[in-house]
């Protein structure tokens, strides 16, 4: 199946399918009902405190991915973590964020982990 990583900002697409949030917070400027976000599993971004740590520029990418895989293991984020490969099984997903750079981000640590 086909997952997919996109920016928020982003007009939806016809083949988009899942639409799933994977932001802590919701981004500023878009409205709830022209984003049309099918699901917002809070319990699978980056805690506060690795978001911070990542953004303060302290450490590498390749050093967040395995913090952020580390946290992805706890019971919570490992059960919807499931539920997503469960969608992904059924058709396209497309993991939504605001990061400016969604290549370099928790989505896409999501989407390989998702794909694989």
């Amino acid at each position: 199946m086909s997952v997919r990583v996109r920016r928020i900002y982003d007009p939806p697409e016809p083949d988009d399918g899942l639409r799933v949030l994977v932001d802590r917070l919701w981004p500023r400027g878009v409205a709830k009902d022209a984003a049309h976000v099918d699901k917002w599993p809070k319990g699978l971004t980056p805690s506060t405190e690795l978001r911070r740590w990542f953004h303060s520029d302290e450490g590498s990418y390749a050093e967040f991915r395995g913090r952020y895989e580390a946290e992805l293991g706890a019971p919570e984020a490992a059960e919807l973590l499931d539920g997503l490969r469960e969608s992904v099984r059924k058709g396209p997903v497309t993991l939504l964020t605001a990061s400016k750079k969604p290549e370099q981000s928790h989505a896409s640590v999501l989407a390989e982990l998702l794909e694989g």
